[in-house]
Order: structure tokens, then C-alpha cells, then sequence
């Protein structure tokens, strides 16, 4: 088993494609999405059809959700985002086949894939779509990260926050610290939380995109560099989506 797994991808079309060309050099053909593939950027389009056509399967995202749903718990940013990609998104009566079949796709997008001994989910076991699991919780809310290991069995793999590293059953967090890649291995009989990063807005200090590659017994985290110069050009370009949304690229935050 060696599976490239994405997640948070944003509609960022130039982070993706950095991601997918490294992959792409890393000789891994097996490629699994943990959702939000759309919210916050500017290529809703480009990036569903690309994880549509190369992903074996992907998950329900919050952002993927909200646009079937009320996205009012959202942040005026955000919700603005929804807006602008359901507006891009949603096919109309004259609309193209290919429209109305990516809109459907998004739709039916599942909520947790389970293989082997690993759970797949966007948020957590415990609310698959919605709950974070943050790197702060087994300090500031132990309990909260208790109840989330006594919901599943040995490994959960997520994204959602965009901070990319593992808790063990210690509570404890490890990321990877402005690090270019990091192995972390599975103990026999041990519980992990994994979360894979976010391809499309890391907010773990670092700009570049995250991405993990699962094996059975390890798993390992990659930063790629990406022009995202670009993609904030093209978010501003859009005369809608909020301009903080282009200048977080570049603080990785």
C-alpha cells in the first residue's frame, strides 16, 4: 500500500498541480481526496474535474457541503466564497452536460471511506463533514480528543484544519515544524489521528502545499512550493472573492 492523499484544495488550481506533479515523481499511482475541493479560490472548475478524473474516490468537505446547505455558520469571507462558487457551479436548464454532471458529483460525494484499518474522513469520526480536530486540543481540550480516539478504531486520517501532523494517544501533536517532509511510523496496536495538510491554504505558518503519502505502517508528509503570486492575481481578478483570501497565501495562515 502506498496512496498519495490530498485534501483542501480550494480551487487552487496552481497548488494542485505543483502537488500532483510531485506525486507524479514519486512514482505513487494511487490517489485519494478528503474533500473541500471548492471554497475560498478562483478554478472550481479545474479542480474538481482534476479529482474527478485522477482520484479513486473523494470525500464531502464542509465547503463542498455548503453549497447544497446553509453556510451561515460560516465567516463573511468564506460564505462569500460559497456564494461565488455556487454561482460559477450550479448548472441552469440551458447549462452543459458537463456542468450538470460535475454539480452532481459534488452532491454525492461521500462522507467517510473506511480501508483496511484505516477511517478517511474530512473533519472527524465523530462529525465527518463539520468537527475540527486541532493540533491545540490534547493541551486545551483533552476531553474533547479523548472522546474523538474512543470513536474510532487504530488509524483516522483527516484534513479540514490545515495543520498537517499526528496526535497519538498521549494527546500529543506532532507537526512538522517548517519541515520539508516527515516520516512518522505506526506502533503495533496503537490508535493515531492523522491530518494530512491542506493543499490549496496551509495555516500552519508555512505557504507551501501539504500533501501525505499513507503506508500500512508509516506515513509521510511533503511541502511543495507553488507560485501562489499567481493565484491571488486570479482571486483578485474575480471582482468578488475578499482580497484577504489572496494575501493569506503568502503568510501560509
Amino acid at each position: 500500500m502506498k496512496t498519495a492523499i490530498i485534501s483542501d484544495l480550494h480551487s487552487n488550481r496552481e497548488a494542485l498541480e505543483a502537488v500532483l506533479a510531485d506525486i507524479g515523481r514519486r512514482n505513487v499511482d494511487d490517489l485519494l481526496c478528503l474533500g473541500d475541493v471548492v471554497g475560498y479560490g478562483p478554478e472550481p472548475e479545474f479542480c474538481v474535474d482534476v479529482v474527478r478524473k485522477k482520484a479513486r474516490w473523494c470525500l464531502m468537505g464542509n465547503h463542498d457541503d455548503a453549497l447544497f446547505r446553509d453556510a451561515s455558520d460560516f465567516n463573511p469571507y468564506a460564505r462569500g466564497a460559497v456564494e461565488f462558487t455556487r454561482r460559477r457551479l450550479n448548472p441552469r436548464w440551458w447549462s452543459s452536460a458537463e456542468k450538470r454532471v460535475r454539480w452532481k458529483w459534488l452532491k454525492s460525494l461521500p462522507l467517510r471511506m473506511t480501508e483496511g484499518r484505516f477511517l478517511f474522513v474530512h473533519g472527524s469520526p465523530r462529525d465527518p463533514v463539520r468537527e475540527y480536530v486541532l493540533s491545540t486540543d490534547g493541551i486545551l481540550n483533552p476531553e474533547k480528543l479523548r472522546s474523538i480516539f474512543s470513536s474510532f478504531e487504530r488509524i483516522a486520517v483527516a484534513g479540514h484544519t490545515h495543520q498537517p501532523g499526528i496526535h497519538d494517544e498521549s494527546m500529543r501533536f506532532h507537526g512538522l515544524n517548517g519541515e520539508q517532509r516527515l516520516t512518522i511510523g505506526f506502533e503495533k496496536g496503537h490508535k493515531y489521528f492523522v491530518n494530512v495538510g491542506s493543499i490549496g491554504q496551509p495555516r500552519d505558518g508555512d505557504a507551501r502545499a501539504c500533501y501525505a503519502v499513507l503506508e500500512e505502517d508509516r506515513v509521510s508528509w511533503y511541502r511543495v512550493p507553488y507560485d501562489f503570486r499567481i493565484t491571488q492575481e486570479k482571486i483578485l481578478k474575480t471582482g468578488v472573492l475578499n482580497e484577504l483570501l489572496a494575501r493569506r497565501l503568502a503568510m501560509g495562515k
